[in-house]
């Protein structure tokens, strides 16, 4: 039996392009490599599609990419696969599955999946619908309302004129008071999400996140505490153990995330059994609302106060790496990293008839 021909789409020209490089080495890594063939193809900072053939290790960082050839997806369907340029040569490949390890926007927020779509190319993870969607805070607030899921109290803002931000701040402080957290609609968990304990922060926290996205959600700031939890399938869908994150920072950041040794992530967290059946309720709910289907992750918030547990988002590309929280719900489960990858790309080859 052939090895099947797995392109590692990486890298894209999102904030978190490193972020892609890391969750692509680790997966690689640990790909069987008596079952598929394993092409890695780079996309640059500016776009360029770079196909690699060299050492793993190297690919969390640039030594690599002076060796790279340039590589370009056939958009035509008949094809199937890419054309690798060498020279004045140009060569198809067939390839027989897509692994878009792509976080964020410009790849992760659903336009891999409708370029691959186009060319007719198996691929894992959500649909071009579900990843946008799911990365739409104000959209998946406002499904979670209509499936009566509990989010936390939020207000929205579009196209902020920065010579309002007085009036603007007045708003958000008659309705909510401090502190408040701002977050971008869209661009990912983390990216441009800040808490805010006074007008100061506010206004720069509105900036921030103006930066990063022309709707800003702005939510009553609540004491909680944070889980996730892994989420796998397509028609039949398993969940994880529920993990609880720990920081020593105001909120689950982007700097806390990637950059504070010191946050941890508990799995399984310390909850009441009914919590945790209900936030397992919520993610297949949420996951199948959308039409997802291959990995993701759904976050949570515990109110402290009133023990409420609040839906707070579904991620449909997690980061696939040995010390992120997708992989470590995944184990605590019993399922080994190797395993889980393994068990993504054969649900997908197998529901596509490969």
């Amino acid at each position: 039996m052939s090895k099947k021909v797995i392109v590692v789409l990486f890298g894209g020209q999102s904030p978190q392009h490193e972020v892609s490089k890391i969750s692509a080495a680790a997966a690689i890594n640990v790909m069987d490599t008596d079952k598929y063939y394993i092409m890695p193809v780079y996309i640059t900072h500016d776009g360029k599609w770079m196909m690699y053939d060299g050492p793993v290790e190297n690919i969390a960082n640039r030594q690599w990419e002076k060796y790279a050839t340039r590589v370009i997806l056939s958009p035509d369907a008949q094809h199937k696969g890419l054309l690798r340029i060498v020279g004045d040569r140009i060569k198809n490949i067939s390839v027989d599955l897509v692994f878009p390890l792509l976080h964020g926007g410009i790849g992760g927020d659903g336009a891999a999946a409708g370029l691959l779509e186009m060319a007719r190319l198996p691929y894992i993870g959500s649909d071009m619908f579900a990843s946008n969607a799911a990365g739409n805070k104000i959209y998946m607030k406002k499904l979670a309302k209509r499936l009566k899921i509990k989010t936390a109290d939020y207000i929205t803002f579009s196209d902020i004129d920065k010579n309002k931000l007085d009036s603007i701040c007045a708003k958000i402080e008659k309705t909510f008071g401090y502190p408040v957290v701002v977050k971008p609609s869209r661009g990912g968990s983390s990216i441009g999400v800040n808490k805010a304990e006074n007008k100061e922060e506010l206004k720069k926290a509105l900036e921030e996140a103006d930066m990063c996205d022309s709707d800003i959600v702005v939510e009553r700031a609540v004491k909680c505490r944070e889980f996730e939890c892994g989420i796998l399938g397509k028609s039949n869908v398993i969940v994880s153990q529920i993990g609880e994150i720990k920081t020593e920072d105001a909120i689950y950041s982007f700097d806390a995330k990637y950059n504070n040794s010191k946050t941890e992530i508990i799995v399984p967290a310390d909850i009441e059994d009914e919590k945790m059946n209900k936030m397992h309720d919520i993610a297949v709910k949420m996951f199948r609302e959308l039409g997802c289907k291959g990995p993701a992750r759904a976050d949570f918030l515990i109110n402290e106060e009133t023990g409420d547990v609040l839906f707070n988002g579904l991620n449909t590309m997690p980061q696939f790496n040995s010390n992120r929280s997708y992989i470590m719900l995944w184990e605590a489960s019993g399922i080994e990293f190797d395993k889980l990858i393994e068990e993504i790309i054969d649900m997908e080859l197998e529901s596509t008839g490969e």
